[in-house]
């Protein structure tokens, strides 16, 4: 009995030693070759040995990012070609690897897989280098000949216009997303080698409603042709006949604003050279028929105003001491539509 013991414990351990050199045989034969479902950037290189495997990928990889990349903006082209953008691909970096990644486990594990057939299932990247700044430069590029600043709206009443420059929206190019979209373009393998720049909408700071809306009223008093023209919210309203300072006593020309209001003004004799040097600094109560500026007062400047007068023959000349005069049933209706602060421009 110990002699047969002894007997089926040798067989036993010559089955096992066979075993294990088939086992290291297998392991050995297949050493050289990438196990299966290994890809590299989505190239399959099952079964490959590591030449065969840096041949496939040079051809599948090294020719794709030869192309240039392509952004597409507003019907025109932009290019970056793989030198300036210092494409390089670490073929051998990338086989050493599949390789690695195909000798995980211990001999009897690697064995049992490949005698199973079970891939790896390892996706693994390629290395590609690329410079950055180029992806950088490009994306600027492409900003530049794209982006337009949003114009705001505007009104020269320094120059005497009231017609408002109208505003306009701007565009700019989603930089940070046409640098990611460049950076896949440039490391794909695929035939697409072209981005598409987005851009988004500015808006202006000021659109023409909101400038409107800033100028309830706006005067503009015509001194040659003896008129005075109401904007509201920048649009002609109407315009009034006037009478203007004389020579040597003209209405001041520029751009000014309503500073102060008055209905029925007291009206206090300037010390001036048409005033009687008694009368000078004599206060004449308003509403009384010596008060020479009649229902209303809207003041511009030194001393100077928009009034009502009762000369109505005077409208239409240059009559006045400096002041602007109108009809009194027209100064009574200009005055509840021009607030203090409206600017005036008298040309």
């Amino acid at each position: 009995m110990r002699t047969r013991a002894v007997v089926i414990a040798a067989v036993v351990g010559l089955v096992l030693l066979v075993g294990a050199g088939a086992v290291y045989a297998y392991d050995r034969a297949n050493a050289e070759e990438i196990a299966k479902g290994v890809t590299v950037g989505g190239v399959d290189v099952s079964g490959l040995t590591a030449e065969q495997a840096r041949a496939k990928l040079r051809t599948a990889v090294l020719e794709p990012l030869s192309r240039p990349v392509v952004v597409r903006a507003l019907g025109k082209r932009y290019t970056l070609p793989p030198a300036r953008a210092q494409v390089g691909v670490d073929i051998d970096g990338s086989v050493r690897a599949a390789m690695d990644r195909s000798r995980e486990g211990n001999v009897i594990e690697r064995a049992w897989r490949g005698i199973r057939g079970e891939p790896v299932g390892a996706e693994l990247d390629l290395d590609i280098s690329y410079s950055k700044v180029a992806i950088d430069r490009l994306v600027q590029r492409v900003s530049e000949a794209v982006d337009e600043p949003a114009v705001d709206a505007s009104v020269d009443l320094e120059g005497g216009s009231v017609t408002p420059q109208p505003s306009k929206d701007g565009r700019r190019v989603l930089a940070t997303r046409l640098e990611r979209q460049v950076q896949r373009r440039l490391l794909d393998v695929g035939q697409d080698r072209t981005a598409r720049a987005q851009t988004q909408v500015v808006k202006p700071e000021v659109t023409t409603d909101e400038l409107a809306k800033k100028y309830p009223a706006v005067l503009v008093v015509n001194r040659s042709a003896f008129q005075l023209t109401l904007y509201k919210n920048l649009k002609l309203v109407r315009t009034y006949g006037i009478a203007v300072g004389q020579l040597g006593l003209e209405t001041p020309a520029g751009l000014y604003h309503i500073q102060n209001k008055a209905v029925d003004p007291a009206w206090t004799m300037p010390n001036s050279d048409w005033v009687a040097p008694a009368d000078r600094g004599t206060v004449v109560p308003g509403g009384t028929p010596e008060n020479p500026l009649k229902a209303r007062w809207l003041g511009i400047y030194d001393g100077a105003g928009i009034h009502g007068t009762d000369a109505a023959s005077s409208i239409g000349t240059a009559a006045s001491h400096g002041c602007v005069r109108m009809r009194i049933p027209d100064v009574i209706e200009l005055y509840d539509q021009v607030p203090v602060g409206a600017p005036i421009y008298i040309a």
